[in-house]
């Protein structure tokens, strides 16, 4: 069999030969940093549903950011919880009482917390958050990691 021939068993129990030059399911790994800002959103987006499931959870997009929330989280129980998906710890005023978490990834660990805890315990350690009403923090601060570990999901 040639190299270039995958075999494939098709409905018919047949076993066929796939030709790899033509095949459409890639399996290529991206580099996240080559990615648009909507690849970005999109990879994310996956990375997180995967390890949502892992606690029971079924997530659903949201492409019109529906009450600040990316995609809508739907526990085996039946409860619903709004994500707003980000890039990095992130807080802003827009988002309060929205009964919103966010998630975001560092360094492969997800966390997921929410919006209005975090936004009070940013706004009352930093004056600038407090005026602003704004932060977005690239890398975790060692002030906040031991709070942040109570939402780190995995």
């Amino acid at each position: 069999m040639s190299e270039d021939l995958i075999p494939y068993f098709g409905a018919n129990g047949r076993v066929t030969n796939i030709d790899r030059e033509n095949e459409n399911l890639r399996l290529d790994k991206v580099v996240y940093q080559d990615l648009n800002a909507k690849q970005k959103e999109s990879y994310n987006f996956q990375k997180l549903s995967s390890v949502l499931a892992d606690y029971g959870y079924t997530t659903y997009r949201m492409f019109d950011d529906y009450n600040g929330a990316d995609l809508h989280a739907v526990r085996i129980t039946g409860e619903v919880v709004k994500i707003q998906l980000k890039g990095r710890l992130t807080i802003d005023r827009k988002y309060l009482n929205k009964q919103l978490y966010i998630a975001f990834s560092d360094n492969g660990n997800w966390y997921c917390y929410p919006h209005d805890y975090m936004f009070l315990i940013i706004t009352n350690h930093s004056e600038g958050a407090k005026q602003s009403g704004v932060r977005s923090i690239g890398h975790i601060p060692a002030w906040l990691k031991e709070l942040l570990s109570e939402f780190k999901i995995s």
